[in-house]
């Protein structure tokens, strides 16, 4: 058998010829295909994920807000606001129009929340400080209001609303105790030149009308508030602000008071306020169902608020529905737990406000009840702290004298309440 011979290589041996066409072809093609991946691709949206939408302008969101605040969208138009500051956190115009909506729309520490941050992104401006001091100023803060509002007026003696905000300040400085009586005089003169610097907004009205309340010139607040209402009518502070000049006894104009508050319930229908005005109105007038009604409302937007309880209790002493006047004025007083388990803190003693009349009706609701050693103590609680109040000391001594001859009284009888005094309005 013969074997097959491989043969020799040869230096001879005929090479193949390179085909540099398909190499550039090749070449081309590596090519496109880099760039295709590094710069078409990148631009190409994934499958099955949302285009992203365009971002909209910061100033949009604000014209947004503004129309929103004048339809008295309030807390809607604080949302848009928020939104134009997540466009632009760096806006410290944006943070103070968002405060002075807060403001009316009763959120006082947000307010002072969002002044602070204009501030702390411009020391330099005037209305932050103006607002940061309005806001202050609700929340019973009188001295540092005043130093927050004399910086505006420093920056910027010109700014109109911060001579408004002064002049609100100044009014209540002097109620609270803060300030003399001569700062009546000065609000008067700061609202009269809020006027004429800033004619056209409504805390310049606002401010005027307030000074007007509270120096007892009624018919021209309700003038006042009238023009800030023109400015914008739905902004329920103005309403409030009407309904209790209309319903003040000089003017005693009943209906008009329960259609302004009525109003302010309406746009703010969480807020107490409305309900707590409403039920004193009705008081007022002798309707105690009504006024019931109202005050149990108040109650529900804020069952923890001690005062309106008090109010509520107070109401319910003239339907007559002792059991539960006595049982709301006794969470009102001694403090207690809401119908879903919150906290009350009872309101202490002081002679201010209402709080004798809780006292007083609460001593003669538990005298009605037959509940003696509780209610006489109260009865002297009440003519120990308020020797000088005829209204608190007769219906303290009226407890005493039901007590006095209660075994002639059933615990449950449902007898007229013969209080000597009236209820206050």
């Amino acid at each position: 058998m013969r074997l097959r011979r491989t043969p020799r290589w040869s230096m001879n041996y005929k090479r193949t010829h390179v085909n540099w066409f398909r190499i550039i072809v090749l070449a081309l093609l590596v090519a496109f295909g880099y760039y295709f991946n590094r710069v078409i691709v990148p631009t190409i949206p994934p499958p099955f994920v949302p285009t992203p939408t365009a971002t909209r302008a910061p100033e949009s969101y604000v014209v947004e807000a503004q129309g929103l605040f004048d339809q008295g969208k309030l807390l809607q138009s604080i949302d848009m606001y928020k939104q134009a500051i997540q466009a632009d956190p760096y806006s410290d115009i944006v943070y103070v129009a968002m405060a002075r909506v807060q403001v009316f729309a009763g959120l006082y520490a947000d307010a002072q929340d969002s002044a602070e941050r204009a501030i702390l992104l411009n020391a330099d401006n005037s209305l932050a400080h103006a607002v940061l001091a309005w806001s202050l100023d609700f929340q019973g803060e009188i001295l540092q209001a005043e130093s927050e509002i004399k910086r505006a007026l420093e920056l910027d003696p010109n700014n109109g609303l911060a001579h408004a905000y002064y002049a609100e300040i100044l009014v209540d400085s002097y109620l609270n105790g803060v300030g003399p009586f001569e700062n009546l005089a000065k609000a008067a003169e700061e609202s009269r030149v809020a006027l004429a610097l800033s004619p056209g907004t409504i805390e310049a009205h606002r401010a005027r009308g307030y000074v007007l309340e509270a120096t007892a010139n009624y018919a021209e607040a309700i003038v006042e508030f009238e023009a800030a209402v023109a400015i914008n009518g739905n902004i329920p502070d103005l309403h409030l602000a009407l309904g209790r000049n209309y319903r003040n006894p000089e003017i005693a104009d009943y209906a008009k008071a329960i259609e302004e508050f009525t109003r302010a319930n309406s746009l703010n229908p969480s807020d107490p306020v409305p309900d707590l005005e409403l039920s004193r109105t009705y008081v007022t007038v002798g309707e105690f169902a009504k006024a019931a009604q109202y005050a149990e409302s108040a109650v529900k937007d804020a069952p923890t608020d001690a005062s309106l309880r008090g109010n509520y209790g107070a109401i319910l002493y003239y339907i007559p529905d002792w059991t539960e006047a006595a049982r709301q004025l006794g969470l009102a007083l001694l403090g207690g737990q809401s119908e879903d388990g919150q906290i009350i803190e009872p309101i202490p003693f002081t002679t201010q406000s209402r709080v004798p009349e809780y006292y007083y009706t609460y001593a003669l609701a538990l005298a009605r009840l037959s509940r003696c050693g509780e209610s006489i103590q109260i009865a002297n609680l009440v003519l120990g702290r308020v020797p000088a109040n005829e209204i608190a000391v007769a219906n303290a001594n009226e407890a005493i004298k039901i007590c006095a001859t209660q075994p002639s009284i059933s615990a449950t009888a449902q007898l007229a309440p013969t209080p000597t005094g009236t209820p206050t309005p």
